[in-house]
């Protein structure tokens, strides 16, 4: 049977990190891995593909066409079952992916036969020889098939599936540049987050000495580990840290990281960064600590700021992520920007405070929402959603733009980004443009 896996690309109207990288689909990898040997797969990554989804449903006459994405993608992935049904009715429409596991109604639609909610590889594979069996021959309604159980995987993801497009995977300066996981779900409780709930509140980890064999096995010389938290059991990074010495890995790595872990363990992050850590992307949300109070970090500014002072001491890049708060205003701006400029911070991913549908913030602001929660595209946490209190939507739009601007394009920073090369630095400033575009564009609207 064929089965096509495809990647949307992102709605026009988000504002996304798609500009400044694009990681490989991991999951559909996964999906493949798991079918391959009783299937037919091909997959399509419409992020870099320039002929319509269309084309290559009719070219490649699949039975099922397994769809991926974010809370962003939905009205995409709406469309594509669209276009695919009236194509061919009798295609098999799958949809997946993290929003599916924790908001899966947001997926019910007449054009989309199957939601997994859970536990994917096992679902879908049992599915997939279902579906050839003739046993879903005629369906009235979605159906949703998954259970919150164990997801470590049993195979390695087929990067071969993807190797058309493999040289154009990169994140920022890490280039070519593939990915792994090697833990699901995340210990913590922050509010703002769904992690946990995409596993029912487990944490899973992946033995070690598997992930090393995986990371043999990959040939590009970044690897970005998309752990929610890979900086968490110190034992096990410092296992890790040993294979990499014993087997002579040489591979450069982009993790998540807690900023107390990155305090706390001087002497793992001196180590890992010997062996290969490049840069951590670290939650550092806020210089305020009621905030963090209000995130239910279970850090301190204090905490933020050694872990950014041990990473500078290692020379690894901190990419810092910070929640904008709903209620700020110009003076709240200033004083992030005066302590991220001191802390000496270039790397950061600012975004407006958003109470994502899953998270137990969400129906604290239901009532404050400015973008309907239909229109999906915009929930990317980059848009605003919730209606600021102390200033305006275009005034707000402002003072993100600004800030942007004063920290990534100031005179200093384009001086330390040179070390990334000509090529790079070519690349990331067309992204920011068009980031910076969009950010424009909302300010004038409004």
């Amino acid at each position: 049977m064929r089965i096509l896996l495809v990647r949307p690309r992102p709605h026009k109207d988000t504002i996304g990190l798609q500009s400044i990288m694009i990681c490989e689909p991991l999951e559909l990898e996964y999906l493949a891995a798991k079918v391959k040997d009783r299937h037919e797969v091909r997959l399509v990554d419409m992020i870099l593909e320039k002929k319509p989804l269309a084309f290559f449903v009719e070219d490649f006459k699949p039975e099922i066409v397994a769809l991926t994405g974010y809370i962003s993608h939905v009205n995409i992935v709406k469309e594509y079952a669209k276009v695919i049904k009236k194509i061919n009715p009798q295609i098999k429409v799958v949809v997946g992916g993290v929003h599916a596991e924790v908001v899966p109604g947001d997926f019910y639609d007449k054009h989309i036969d199957f939601v997994v909610t859970g536990n994917s590889l096992r679902v879908f594979s049992r599915l997939a020889d279902d579906i050839e069996k003739g046993q879903y021959n005629a369906l009235d309604n979605t159906l949703f098939l998954g259970e919150k159980t164990e997801c470590i995987p049993d195979v390695y993801p087929d990067r071969e599936i993807t190797k058309d497009y493999r040289s154009k995977y990169y994140y920022v300066f890490h280039n070519p540049c593939a990915i792994i996981k090697t833990s699901y779900g995340c210990p913590y409780t922050c509010s703002f987050c769904f992690c946990r709930q995409v596993t029912g509140d487990k944490y899973y980890e992946r033995v070690i000495d598997d992930v090393i064999e995986e990371i043999k096995g990959i040939v590009e010389p970044e690897i970005y580990i998309v752990d929610d938290n890979f900086l968490f059991s110190k034992k096990r990074v410092e296992g890790f840290c040993d294979l990499l010495e014993q087997e002579r890995i040489k591979k450069r790595f982009l993790v998540y990281g807690r900023a107390d872990f990155i305090a706390r363990n001087e002497d793992t992050i001196k180590r890992f960064a010997s062996l290969g850590l490049r840069a951590v992307i670290v939650g550092l949300e806020t210089a305020k600590e009621e905030e963090l109070v209000l995130y239910n970090k279970n850090s301190t500014r204090a905490i933020n700021e050694k872990a950014v002072e041990i990473l500078a001491k290692y020379n690894v890049d901190c990419y810092g992520t910070l929640i904008l708060g709903i209620d700020w205003d110009e003076g709240d701006f200033e004083h992030l920007y005066r302590w991220l400029r001191k802390r000496d911070l270039r790397f950061i991913n600012l975004q407006p405070f958003t109470p994502l549908p899953g998270t137990p913030l969400f129906e604290q602001f239901r009532e404050q929402l400015i973008i309907p929660r239909d229109k999906y595209e915009q929930w990317d946490l980059a848009n605003l959603v919730v209606k600021p209190g102390k200033m305006s939507v275009r005034r707000y739009y402002y003072n993100i733009l600004k800030l942007y601007f004063k920290l990534t394009l100031s005179p200093t920073s384009m001086l330390k980004y040179l070390k990334y090369g000509l090529m790079a630095n070519l690349r990331l400033s067309m992204g920011v443009g068009r980031i910076a575009w969009q950010y424009i564009k909302k300010i004038f609207s409004g």
